[in-house]
């Protein structure tokens, strides 16, 4: 479940509280550092879990990958154990993931679970762990393959769910902490800041507005949180950066606030609502604004395909045509722009600004429902 080379995802392939003693605008020594880091891992732990996943396995994949008759030419009698069993039950011929997730809401007989898609992608089933040991049978209760984000609930109310932050707030360079279970090795914590902010068009999802960060995230951190000094989640971990497959220090978490809207719809509903325009777009380039006769320094998006029968086609929109605004707000950001599109509630109508051979128009259109 990698992406190697670029983005890696990271589920693991294996075949109530005291005040933290700083505050975030203040100068930390390591001392300071290392007392608010422990503070917070003390508070937050018992909320994280380690989420394992069993998937089916072909049998056609467990077969031995030599021709066994050269294989005994040339090096004699397979020893015993060499070739595998084809006699394995149903129940054996699994492999499993190893990711993270953490308490996101607790109820009278059940809690809810938050990780990602790709962790629990296709598995046969799925168990939670706690810290304090306790295992559980998990249910898939909604996912969203668009986000990648996945709610998993389990049969107890006795859990704690973390206290979630505003990840608006967040500063660049501001401390945050990840805890997950990288390469199985449960509760790990590490420290890093927030790189950057608002991290689109990566390839990773289809929405997309991550965090950057360089905390030490690795294969089998994916799902566990991102918290800051207040012990408070910001994010949830989702990928890194990297052309080995381990942590190079860049890794990204989706925002919480993001997390959040697209966990209750999952709770509430089964699936996600998002709004739709019906148009191809791309990024406005130098070249392109050049060939539209543009301003230098134009920025918009340029929409490349209009879809019949979309709103888009309804309310007018046309090849080349340059969005440069989306509800009186300006568009400069491709994902950033679809992000807006699909938080959007169907049914409601939205001024879009644009410029059709060079003049500012502004079309009316009553956004969709994604299919």
């Amino acid at each position: 479940m990698l992406k190697l080379l670029s983005i890696c995802l990271l589920a693991l392939s294996l075949s109530g509280c005291s005040l933290i003693p700083c505050q975030q605008g203040s100068m930390l020594n390591p001392r300071e550092s290392g007392k608010a880091f422990a503070a917070v891992t003390r508070q937050v732990s018992p909320s994280v879990v380690s989420v394992q996943a069993e998937f089916p396995v072909d049998p056609a994949s467990m077969q031995f990958p030599f021709d066994k008759d050269l294989f005994k030419r040339l090096f004699g009698d397979l020893p015993e154990g060499l070739l595998p069993p084809t006699d394995l039950p149903p129940e054996a011929q699994v492999e499993t993931s190893q990711g993270s997730g953490f308490v996101f809401r607790a109820e009278k007989s059940r809690s809810y679970i938050l990780t990602t898609y790709h962790v629990v992608q296709d598995a046969r089933s799925v168990r939670v762990m706690l810290l304090n040991g306790k295992e559980f049978e998990a249910s898939v209760k909604g996912v969203d393959t668009h986000s990648d984000i996945a709610v998993l609930e389990i049969p107890t109310g006795d859990t704690l769910p973390l206290a979630l932050g505003d990840s608006a707030q967040l500063d660049v360079g501001e401390w945050v902490l990840a805890i997950g279970n990288p390469f199985g090795l449960q509760h790990t914590l590490t420290a890093g800041v927030v790189s950057a902010k608002g991290r689109t068009a990566l390839g990773i999802n289809d929405y997309e507005d991550f965090i950057q960060t360089d905390a030490a995230i690795n294969p089998g951190n994916s799902g566990g949180p991102l918290v800051n000094l207040d012990a408070q989640v910001v994010g949830m971990n989702t990928a890194i950066f990297s052309s080995s497959g381990g942590y190079m220090g860049i890794g990204f978490a989706i925002p919480v606030n993001f997390v959040k809207t697209v966990a209750e719809q999952l709770i509430q509903q089964g699936s996600v609502v998002r709004g739709q325009l019906g148009v191809l777009i791309e990024t406005l380039t130098r070249e392109t604004a050049q060939r539209l006769q543009l301003p230098a320094g134009q920025t918009g998006i340029l929409v490349v395909e209009v879809q019949p029968g979309t709103p888009a086609a309804k309310a007018g929109f046309r090849l080349d045509d340059v969005i440069v605004s989306y509800a009186g707000k300006p568009v400069r950001d491709l994902g950033a722009f679809r992000n807006q599109v699909a938080a959007t509630s169907p049914g409601s109508r939205q001024p879009i600004g644009i410029l059709r051979n060079g003049k500012p128009q502004t079309l009316s259109v009553e956004i969709g429902q994604l299919p």
